[in-house]
Order: C-alpha cells, then structure tokens, then sequence
C-alpha cells in the first residue's frame, strides 16, 4: 500500500511521467536519468525525484531509471494493472467519442453498454459495436454486471438523479462530464471534467 497523504500535485504528475516513459519505450529508450527526463517534461530533476521517492524511488545512482521498469511501476500504481469495466451514461456525440476511444481500452478500461433516453438510439450501435440501452434499463443491468465506472455525459439535472442508482448499483467511480458538481458518498470517487474551463484557460493565458 502507498501512502494515503500523497498530494494531489504529486498524483497529477503520475499520468504525465507514465505518458513520457511510454513515449521514451517506444523509441526504444532503456534507460534516462532524471535530468534528462527533467528536460523533456519541463520538471525540475529534483522534483522527479521526489515524486518516485514517495513510492520507493526505483533508480539507482550513477545509472538513473530502466524506462521499462519505471513505466511498469508507475502504471501499477495507477492502478493500470487491472481492468475496469465501464458504462456511458449518454451516447450524444461525446459519450460515443469517448466511448469508442481505444487508447482507453489499451490501458484495461473496458466499456461494456451505454445508456440514452432517446429511443431512436437504441436502434443501432456506435461504431465499435456496444449496445446502446434505455436509461430506464441501468438498474437493472447494474444487478446483474460488475461495474467500476460510469462515464456521465447528460446534462446536469439528470446527471444529479442517476447518483443513488450508481451508488445502489455498486459503481464505485464517476467520470463525470456534466455540467455540474456531483455530490457522492465518501466512498464514491469522482473525478470532473469541464472542458469549457479548461478553454476559458487558455483564453486567459491567451490574453494575459
């Protein structure tokens, strides 16, 4: 088990460390140093190793980090060296462009329905073939299928209605794409994503 006090800061970096490390496999990288890996993710030497530190370091003096290790390590603290079965909870154009996304299915997260009140949906299947059912079926459907995650992608009001079926449904994380912030019990995780503030962003960085 890690430390449980680990910042916020520290595990939004741990993506970012796993995304280059698999940049460096792929060109065939064995091994990088922290300054040479400081280099290319624009973070101080010190700070990368301050990071791996919390977790056990996992290099060594004089010869740095096996990329090939290190991306493995990562990944298992990620909790990548599990699979995670997924629901879209909406299949307008942004649920069925996540949902169809195979990056995610690479790193063991397997959408397995999605869900839509529109009934004319229901008639075909996005383009990687996973059934589109009612909204009004997903009670049922979470009794009787393990699920990690629901991917919500419906407006606000109703994004806030479907939390006690989840909850009743044993999900036990939101990926959460509505326009709100969800209010969950404490063992539910919720990790939000607005992408108007992430464009009002760069607006401001635009402008200033």
């Amino acid at each position: 088990m890690y430390n449980k006090g680990i910042s916020k800061a520290v595990i939004n970096r741990l993506p970012r460390y796993h995304r280059y490390l698999g940049i460096l496999l792929d060109q065939g990288v064995i091994r990088i140093s922290s300054a040479e890996l400081s280099r290319q993710m624009n973070v101080t030497a010190s700070q990368i190793r301050q990071d791996l530190n919390l977790f056990g370091g996992f290099g060594q003096q004089g010869y740095g980090y096996n990329v090939a290790y290190l991306y493995e390590e990562i990944g298992k603290i990620l909790g990548l060296d599990k699979t995670y079965r997924l629901i879209m909870i909406g299949a307008g154009r942004l649920a069925r462009a996540i949902g169809s996304y195979v990056g995610f299915q690479k790193r063991g997260f397997q959408v397995e329905a999605f869900f839509d009140r529109d009934p004319e949906k229901h008639l075909h299947r996005p383009d990687n073939d996973i059934m589109i059912y009612p909204l009004e079926e997903m009670e049922t459907y979470l009794k009787n299928h393990q699920i990690d995650i629901a991917v919500i992608a419906i407006p606000a009001d109703a994004a806030r209605k479907i939390i006690p079926i989840l909850d009743k449904g044993g999900v036990k994380g939101i990926w959460n794409f509505a326009r709100t912030d969800l209010d969950v019990p404490d063992y539910m995780t919720v990790q939000s994503v607005h992408l108007s503030e992430s464009l009002m962003q760069l607006s401001y960085k635009i402008n200033h």
